[in-house]
């Protein structure tokens, strides 16, 4: 997502529209390609384009380098294919071995030796290997080899699969899509996107996130408190509102943009926020903000772990199991979301809340009763606070992952 953001606010004017117009030219023509054509051709053509798109928009006009990442990044994806063929439908515990596949080169290439090597032209292509959309690849890949494995959706011929990895407006940072509600667009009658809408869609998350997110990000941590000034302790929670704002401005507005553009092109992408300032604990915030990852998150890990958990330590403990698998998978998600111990810091600060969350609902629930508790629930006032709490915190949470711990011993040090 900062890729893209240094790409768009970076590039001359002239050159801006020239990517506009190949937006423009790639999205009329992939719609003319999914509604007009059928069978092989439709998507050997599409998968054509798909990697032109990419290639041009992210690859294109960067150092030699660059290219041999894109090698990589496609040859990746056909060794996933392989493994998907070879272990997906299989019997036994072979399908994880494809399943792990993705996930693997995910840790290796963003957490191995060779992640932390700076971008110098004189390493070649092992320099700043890190690779745009790498985990939101990943996560797809994976969960499509359970599609199969499950029968869901029947095995993708080859470029069906390219074309689900490297579908243009969901590649960069998604949302997650499903291989079964990604190809919803290619039926005799799939779902109806009006284009009026679909193009608003884009509008509204340009908007959001070229206008709203650059003036939020001027009153962020960077902007506000890393100028080697001295500031008052009432500039850090200002910071921290606004970089909140910041960050759900800059990435539900690039979801809104990659929603838009796949339904002018005819592919339904599903929703990744839905008023997340509204939610009344972190447990609802997750429900509210980053959508598909928090479901990848509870049908790949969460549900079969907390299955397994309650399988072995017996249903007395079943709470406590629970409890244990939220702990799991909220490491997971701040680990997920880059590499450093600050990202684990913020997956732990979640996964404490959540946890207590789900102690304090049983509760409630045996101290109140249905009735009450239903009351409690109900209750406006109670609701107003709880929103409020939920807001602070998961903005004051940010604060791990938009900083190292190099930057935080800064920003207190500036703090008078």
């Amino acid at each position: 997502m900062g890729f893209l953001h240094h790409f768009i606010s970076s590039s001359p004017t002239a050159h801006l529209l020239h990517v506009t117009e190949a937006l423009i030219i790639y999205i009329v023509i992939c719609r003319l390609i999914v509604r007009q054509l059928q069978g092989a051709w439709r998507e050997i053509l599409f998968a054509g384009f798909n990697l032109a798109g990419i290639y041009g928009l992210l690859f294109y006009g960067r150092p030699p380098y660059f290219n041999l990442k894109f090698g990589v990044y496609v040859g990746l994806v056909c060794f996933q294919y392989v493994m998907l063929r070879a272990f997906a439908q299989r019997k036994g515990n072979l399908p994880w071995l494809a399943f792990f596949t993705p996930i693997i080169a995910l840790i290796i290439i963003r957490y191995g030796p060779i992640a932390g090597l700076p971008n110098v032209p004189g390493l070649g292509w092992m320099s700043g290997l890190s690779l745009v959309g790498l985990s939101y690849l990943a996560f797809r890949a994976s969960r499509l080899v359970l599609e199969v494995r499950n029968g869901a959706v029947k095995q993708p011929s080859f470029c069906e699969y390219l074309n689900f990895c490297f579908f243009l407006p969901t590649m960069p940072v998604g949302p997650i899509n499903t291989y079964a509600n990604y190809r919803r667009g290619f039926e005799e009658k799939p779902p109806d996107v009006p284009a009026g809408r679909a193009a608003l869609r884009i509008l509204v998350g340009l908007v959001k996130y070229q206008f709203l997110g650059s003036l939020c990000s001027q009153l962020g941590y960077g902007p506000l408190l890393l100028d080697d000034h001295p500031h008052p302790w009432v500039d850090l929670p200002i910071a921290m509102l606004f970089y909140y704002l910041y960050l759900y401005c800059n990435f539900s507005g690039f979801c809104d943009m990659a929603i838009g553009a796949a339904g002018l092109i005819g592919i339904p992408v599903p929703e990744n926020f839905d008023n997340p300032f509204a939610a009344r604990n972190v447990k609802d915030f997750w429900n509210r903000w980053h959508i598909t990852l928090s479901q990848w998150m509870r049908d790949v890990v969460f549900a079969p772990l907390s299955k397994n958990l309650v399988r072995l330590f017996g249903p007395a403990y079943a709470d406590h199991a629970i409890a244990l698998t939220i702990l799991v998978v909220f490491l997971l998600v701040g680990i997920w979301h880059g590499v450093g111990w600050n990202f684990a810091a913020f997956g732990a600060m979640h996964a404490i809340s959540v946890a207590a969350n789900h102690y304090y609902t049983i509760f409630l629930k045996k101290r109140l009763g249905r009735e009450k508790f239903k009351a409690y629930n109900e209750n406006r006032g109670i609701h107003a606070v709880a929103v409020a709490v939920t807001f602070c915190y998961c903005g004051a949470s940010l604060f791990f992952f938009a900083n190292t711990f190099q930057d935080m011993k800064q920003i207190f040090s500036a703090l008078r």
